[in-house]
């Protein structure tokens, strides 16, 4: 029988090997949201209103495999679901590869779609690494995970950029066929991951000690948790999805769309490194409200300005809001459920979370080609307005309970 500190000590190891594996196997996200609104103008044409459904069909297919990738490593463990997730990855790159040779783009939209399916089993491991760790330690275990982040912002975007007419003259197969040799990679990285046995348990009930998804999602904290992490991330992904068709809109190159996302990647993530210890210091909830405020200033960036400087900055404000919002969202919602529930509770939330983000992906082109830029960033104002008066409503009343 492994001891609980033992236990602890090993969920401590777990989140540094998770760590490497985002810097790997993270770096999916990353090449779809640069090169894949790329890609599909490319493959498109002269229409270029749908050019961001390849993005889009990513967030859908990562709405799509967020419930599926929790039951699957509920029953049959962490590992080896991350895994078979890892392995559909290099399937999907794979086959968006074939997609832009042979100038299909809807094949390429499906192929993107498989990769977000992928992509919702890297989205669980910032819930492995929180649940092995105690609770005092969770904040800090999530953002250790979240660190790789960096290393795929610093290293993939010029990966990519070099390798991407790998093929010529095809141009950007290179680019996903590069993906596929680092997530093999990626896959020997997770194989490293040592999580003890645990009991077996049934369907949760009130008898298992698991209570109904209605019960669970009656707390207060569970819905302002699911609220601000789906707002952020969904905000997030409507501007990052139109900035790089955008930039090169107006005049900017594809090269300096490339970087603006990888500085915005790298903003997303570099906040980890002091993310959890803010949290334990200043408390959940104001590190959440703190990342709001940064989506609205972000917004207010890109209605600043067409330049490069407005560009980077909003990107990068972005991101940075994105972090302490998510995160801490993410930290709130590991308090409001048992282990028995998890398998569900932490589907349901990111099912949720990624078939918002998928709306967003989706309608960021249309808004784009038909409203402009401008309208991108107004958009974000109203609604973190709201999410932001409902948490500080949150916390007043959780105060007042509480004297």
């Amino acid at each position: 029988m492994t001891s609980g500190t033992d236990w602890a000590a090993q969920g401590v190891r777990n989140s540094w090997v998770l760590l490497a594996a985002q810097s790997i196997n993270g770096a999916t996200p990353v090449l779809a949201v640069s090169l894949g609104g790329l890609a599909g103008a490319h493959l498109l044409g002269d229409d270029q209103s749908l050019a961001t459904l390849p993005v889009a069909g990513f967030t859908v297919g990562a709405a799509a495999g967020a419930l599926p990738a929790a039951l699957l490593m509920h029953r049959i463990g962490r590992r080896a679901g991350l895994i078979w997730g890892e392995v559909l990855a290099i399937v999907a790159v794979l086959a968006a590869a074939t997609a832009i040779w042979a100038e299909s783009f809807w094949f390429f939209v499906a192929a993107l779609a498989a990769a977000g399916f992928s992509g919702a089993f890297v989205q669980q491991y910032r819930f492995a690494a929180a649940e092995a760790v105690p609770a005092e330690l969770r904040p800090i275990a999530i953002s250790r995970v979240m660190i790789g982040g960096i290393v795929t912002a610093v290293a993939a975007p010029p990966v990519f950029l070099a390798t991407r007419n790998l093929f010529d003259p095809v141009p950007f197969v290179g680019a996903f066929v590069t993906m596929a040799v680092a997530a093999c990679v990626g896959i020997g990285v997770l194989g490293l991951l040592r999580f003890p046995p645990r009991p077996r348990r049934g369907e949760p009930s009130p008898e298992t000690g698991g209570r109904a998804f209605a019960e669970i999602a009656r707390q207060p904290r569970f819905l302002i948790a699911l609220l601000c992490a789906t707002a952020s991330f969904a905000l997030m992904s409507f501007v990052m999805t139109a900035a790089p068709l955008a930039m090169v809109d107006h005049q900017h190159s594809e090269a300096d769309a490339l970087l603006g996302i990888q500085w915005h990647v790298i903003a997303m993530f570099a906040p980890s490194l002091v993310t959890g210890r803010l949290i334990a210091r200043f408390g959940t909830e104001t590190i959440v409200a703190v990342g709001l405020v940064l989506l609205i200033i972000s917004a207010v960036v890109g209605l600043a300005g067409l330049e490069l400087l407005h560009f980077w900055g909003m990107l990068i404000l972005l991101g940075v809001g994105w972090n302490f919002a998510f995160v801490g969202a993410t930290t709130m919602l590991t308090g409001t459920y048992t282990e028995a529930e998890r398998g569900r509770v932490e589907g349901i939330n990111d099912l949720i979370v990624f078939s918002t983000v998928a709306l967003a992906s989706l309608s960021s082109g249309a808004v784009l080609s038909q409203s402009g830029w401008v309208t991108i960033n107004v958009i974000v104002l109203p609604v973190v307005g709201i999410v932001l008066v409902t948490l500080l409503g949150f916390v007043l009343r959780a105060r007042q309970a509480t004297h």
